[in-house]
């Protein structure tokens, strides 16, 4: 069983890069189409992916390699240095999802993560987590996920309330998405 936690890495530069804001599947559950989730507070691997390893290292074992779909990444670098070792970056167009990332432990296995984009109001983001991480969610792909959630729940109430939130974090708030997120002890929900 996986208990509901904060976790605050190690300061990088810069700063905002400290929180891994993710959701996984309890261990044991059926594996489906995703193992969980991830929401990078940007599109920049060599600033995300570091912190990400960090968490998922000693879950999964040594990470030895990612791939994305290069549609939502501008930069795809071969090698990404993270924390004691280097993570091997690969691209595919057509063969993978644009929304996942295909994370590899060598010897020990390989898992999808939903990606939502890091625009996405904590709203959507933690309904999308949720979906991502349910063991007995519906087998959906992930941009069928972010798809759905869009025609459910409306792309533009999503960031109406981003940029009340940005807004709220400006004036000195704090963010509403520990709020969003309801604390479930099935489910790892890590920096939310």
């Amino acid at each position: 069983m996986s208990a509901s936690t904060d976790l605050l890495l190690a300061q990088r530069d810069p700063p905002s890069a400290s929180n891994v804001r993710l959701a996984l599947k309890p261990a044991g559950a059926s594996r489906g189409l995703l193992d969980g989730a991830w929401w990078p507070r940007s599109r920049d691997l060599l600033r995300e992916l570091p912190a990400l390893i960090d968490v998922l290292d000693p879950l999964w074992g040594r990470i030895t390699r990612i791939a994305v779909n290069p549609e939502h990444w501008p930069v795809v670098p071969r090698k990404i240095p993270v924390t004691g070792h280097v993570v091997k970056a690969g691209w595919f167009k057509a063969e993978q999802d644009p929304h996942k990332l295909l994370v590899l432990s060598y010897g020990t296995g390989r898992w999808d993560l939903l990606v939502i984009p890091p625009q996405t109001s904590a709203a959507a983001a933690a309904r999308l987590m949720a979906a991502a991480s349910d063991p007995a969610g519906l087998a959906l792909t992930a941009s069928a996920l972010i798809a759905g959630d869009e025609a459910l729940h409306g792309a533009s109430a999503a960031n109406r309330l981003r940029d009340f939130e940005e807004a709220w974090a400006h004036e000195g708030g704090t963010s509403l998405a520990h709020a969003a997120v309801p604390a479930r002890p099935d489910r790892l929900l890590v920096g939310m």
